[in-house]
């Protein structure tokens, strides 16, 4: 029986490596994974999902307009056996919704991989609907500097400096955003634990 799968994670997570090592599984089995990742991401160049080892794929891309319908599906890989979504925190309620019904009436299995909320706080929309209707959830760890469980994206400024206000979608990397915990994300500052000297602030924050 085909589920839609839903993991979430706070950013440098390793969520594009998961995914990817997940496909490969597929791969090596003899079976077609279609991948696909927002066209709105393209540090790394358009339609190429990226860990930050190195290691790279490429995948379909979709934007705002795309149909997640059994047509586009069989166009692009007859033989699909699994659909992987990286950045699936950018897909719409009626994309999330199509996808459900790719799963529950066509029987193909969507994994998706994405962000829970933004840098303040705030759900993204295709989160929200995949955290509704996914048959599966699943949080990925990662660490904040402190040490603690990071469960929060915190934007930054060049200056190091928390921002909270702006546009909900601003594509960035390590240099706009940083994975932190509940504590350090209500502060506004990554703490960092250094041996033999406790929590401490990192020097300009």
């Amino acid at each position: 029986m085909a589920n839609l799968y839903f993991r979430y994670a706070a950013m440098n997570a390793g969520k594009s490596g998961i995914l990817l090592l997940a496909a490969h599984n597929y791969v090596e089995r003899g079976m077609v994974p279609l991948l696909f990742t927002a066209e709105i991401d393209t540090r790394y160049g358009q339609g190429v999902i990226t860990t930050r080892l190195g290691i790279q794929r490429e995948a379909n891309t979709f934007n705002a307009s795309t149909v997640f319908d059994l047509d586009l599906i069989v166009k692009l890989a007859p033989n699909v056996a699994c659909i992987f979504i990286d950045e699936a925190q950018f897909l719409s309620r009626e994309q999330v919704l199509q996808l459900h019904h790719l799963v529950h009436v066509h029987g193909v299995p969507v994994i998706c991989y994405g962000l829970r909320t933004d840098f303040r706080g705030e759900p993204f929309p295709g989160s929200t609907y995949l955290l509704a209707l996914a048959d599966e959830i699943e949080e990925l760890p990662t660490i904040c500097g402190c040490g603690g469980k990071a469960r929060h994206n915190m934007r930054i400024d060049e200056h190091g400096k928390r921002v909270t206000e702006g546009k909900q979608i601003e594509i960035g990397g390590n240099d706009r955003y940083l994975a932190v915990c509940p504590k350090c994300w209500h502060l506004g500052v990554q703490t960092s634990r250094r041996p033999g000297k406790g929590l401490v602030a990192p020097e300009g924050r």
